[in-house]
């Protein structure tokens, strides 16, 4: 047999379980689509390595606890990658939240990071208004500041790969997978690379397929059943200005959703939105209204800007992969669904949704749903301990 785990997919997720499989010493390898890493929603995220606080609201604590442990993690090994950023939550009049609601959230996200000084959080000083860089007063009822983690995501995708192979997993770029041939206690893998057709075993596939993954399904033989899941797309723009290292949590003037005004590379990235996609993945693209949608939810906070007719420098668009559900994309579940062909020794384990911080506890959650077809592990790293270096 060619190898214990292989893994389709090179964005976080899939990334993250090469890791954690070649850190017990399994033979494994990584089969990615296109010619480079992070091609689809790992490097088009909002870039942020945070616990999740709005998911409060849907009563995920478990998810909340999980994601700010793991952004723990990555501030201790990845020093040069993960920079905790500092966080200011204007309310107003109009405001959907209320500033007892968000001392409230604040105070029970503190409390679920075991009260750890990143976590910490204060009421800023109305005196200290004028210093958030002409943000809108009119109204302005409060402000509080806490702290979240910012990350290159495409870079740290690379960095955890670097990481796999350095434990010996396998890569190959430009590799399309056509088939998915479940066997008595194996997987017979077939793919396309540079326009020639191969074939690997494996005592089990990962499909850590992101937006695609239900069409890796669909390879499968002998016909696996689906989940029924939703592609969200979340657009975001990058305007030539800088608000200093800081990030503001707004509200949309609109709807009432949140979103994020980032510093990024010296220019600052306002995301993101959420509208069902149905199209091929690979056509994701930022919409006019979703641009306009997001240039009005900025202008109204920072009125000032909107004098500078700013020409948007970059805009980019993400899937996520959620539940499928009457509720409207911001309501519903963020918990990872993990689907198996079979609960004993199985032989495909698909991963639909995750989140950019959790990579490490997913991979950790799918190495040990698939351990029972898998022989005694020869290593026995904690990934919890492997540095990440950020690559050239």
């Amino acid at each position: 047999m060619d190898y214990d785990v292989a893994i389709i997919g090179g964005g976080i997720h899939g990334a993250g379980v090469a890791q954690a499989a070649a850190a017990r010493g399994y033979k494994a390898i990584l089969l990615e689509q296109y010619d480079h890493l992070a091609e689809g929603t790992s490097s088009r995220s909002s870039k942020l390595i945070h616990g999740g606080l709005r998911y409060l609201e849907q009563f995920e604590f478990s998810l909340v606890r999980e994601c700010l442990l793991e952004r723990g993690y990555l501030l201790k090994n990845a020093p040069d990658l993960v920079k905790l950023t500092p966080v200011y939550i204007p309310i107003y009049k109009s405001s959907k939240r209320s500033p007892w609601m968000i001392r409230a959230g604040l105070s029970l996200y503190a409390l679920l990071g075991n009260f750890n000084a990143d976590d910490r959080f204060k009421k800023v000083k109305k005196s200290q208004w004028n210093q958030l860089h002409d943000i809108n007063q009119k109204n302005l009822r409060a402000v509080y500041q806490y702290h979240e983690a910012q990350t290159d995501d495409r870079l740290l995708t690379k960095a955890v790969m670097d990481s796999a192979q350095q434990h010996g997993a396998e890569l190959i770029l430009k590799a399309k997978v056509t088939s998915i041939n479940l066997e008595d206690n194996q997987c017979k893998l077939s793919y396309v690379n540079e326009s020639e057709q191969h074939t690997l075993t494996s005592k089990v596939v990962i499909n850590a397929a992101g937006p695609w993954a239900t069409n890796i399904v669909d390879c499968v033989q002998p016909k696996q059943k689906n989940v029924q899941v939703d592609l969200v797309q979340g657009a975001h723009i990058i305007l030539p200005v800088q608000l200093g290292e800081v990030i503001y949590y707004i509200e949309s003037p609109k709807d009432k959703r949140p979103i994020f005004v980032m510093p990024w590379y010296g220019e600052t990235m306002i995301g993101t939105t959420e509208s069902i996609f149905d199209d091929e993945p690979s056509k994701t693209h930022a919409l006019d209204q979703e641009v306009v949608y997001l240039l009005d939810a900025f202008y109204f906070y920072f009125p000032e800007q909107k004098n500078k007719k700013l020409s948007i420098s970059k805009k980019f668009a993400g899937l996520r992969v959620l539940p499928r559900s009457r509720k409207n994309a911001n309501q519903r579940s963020r918990e990872t669904i993990y689907l198996r062909d079979r609960k004993n020794k199985p032989r495909l384990l698909s991963i639909f949704g995750g989140k950019l911080t959790a990579y490490r506890a997913t991979a950790e959650h799918v190495l040990a749903r698939i351990e029972s077809s898998l022989p005694e592990p020869t290593l026995h790293i904690d990934t919890k301990e492997l540095k990440l270096v950020r690559p050239n």
